[in-house]
């Protein structure tokens, strides 16, 4: 399709996708093949698993459970480390057509930075800064629920890289609109919103915590209307700064939703588990169809439509 005449073509943080909708960190993103298919299967772009300085096993079986319209997961962020990985980024940008995000974190903004530095080096189109997992110690959520903090992995990740450099941001906070703007003064180019809810399940049989870490986190449907509130939080005191709404997208009414509420993409992963790539082309040909019913030329248009008072 041109570019020039798609109506679902998004220009983000200097990113250009041929349509709103991204693979989100953690779900198929683990090699190039992976990226390969879920481009194959319709979507504008990717974002890696989070990538850190050095390898990580993660937490031992079980790490996923089934909840209700949900899933609650602690993987522990395994990851073969950024100098392992660099190669898959290397590969993946000789077969990608569309931008690679890759998902960094670290224990320190210094981690942060040299993460990020190695991936953009080996082809990144931006990075996304994992600043909001709910269920591995003195990383994440630790950071993006304190603004200063955040601040400092912002700064100094910005002067480090001359890539987009995207925060994700925790729900798991009392007002994510303070983060929010934390991110964005000290750099951000665009955020992502959000990212798991905090959680876990037990088993009235045995008595114990199902998740071996005891507590995960909780993505998916369930979560969908605290993602979309937190979206519509951060565009009333941010109306100028690219979103991507990111929890609960299982389909195009779920992507329109996200943009009335002020996010210019959206993020898909849960849904991916479910009902494989395959869900990226339906959601892309459901907002055609509702573009084209709402004579609309372009899904700009619709963004923030939600705030007219």
């Amino acid at each position: 399709m041109n570019l020039e005449s798609n109506p679902l073509r998004v220009s983000l943080a200097g990113l250009d996708l041929p349509n709103p909708t991204i693979l989100a960190s953690g779900v198929l993103g683990f090699s190039a093949e992976f990226f390969n298919r879920v481009a194959k299967g319709g979507a504008g772009a990717v974002v890696s698993k989070s990538i850190g300085v050095e390898a990580r096993v993660g937490y031992p079986n079980p790490t996923i459970v089934q909840a209700e319209s949900g899933l609650i997961n602690a993987m522990g962020l395994p990851n073969p480390g950024i100098d392992e990985y660099s190669g898959e980024i290397e590969y993946s940008k000789t077969i990608l057509r569309i931008p690679l995000i890759v998902s960094v974190f670290g224990y320190t903004e210094d981690e942060y930075a040299a993460v990020a530095e190695k991936a953009v080096k080996a082809g990144a189109d931006a990075v996304e800064l994992n600043v909001s997992c709910p269920h591995v110690q003195f990383t994440g959520s630790e950071i993006g629920q304190n603004p200063k903090l955040l601040a400092q992995v912002v700064e100094k990740v910005k002067a480090t890289i001359n890539k987009p450099v995207i925060v994700k941001l925790t729900p798991n906070i009392t007002d994510i609109a303070v983060s929010a703007k934390a991110a964005v003064k000290a750099g951000a180019d665009a955020l992502t919103a959000v990212n798991t809810l905090k959680a876990m399940a037990i088993d009235a049989e045995t008595t114990r915590p199902v998740l071996s870490n005891i507590k995960g986190g909780l993505s998916g449907a369930a979560i969908k209307p605290v993602a979309l509130r937190c979206v519509f939080d951060i565009r009333e005191e941010l109306p100028d700064v690219p979103i991507i709404g990111c929890g609960g997208v299982s389909g195009w009414r779920d992507a329109v939703e996200f943009m009335l509420a002020g996010a210019s993409a959206v993020q898909v992963g849960t849904a991916v588990a479910w009902e494989d790539t395959s869900v990226f082309q339906d959601i892309t040909k459901g907002l055609e169809t509702y573009l084209r019913e709402k004579h609309v030329g372009s899904v700009k248009e619709i963004v923030n439509l939600a705030h007219r008072s």
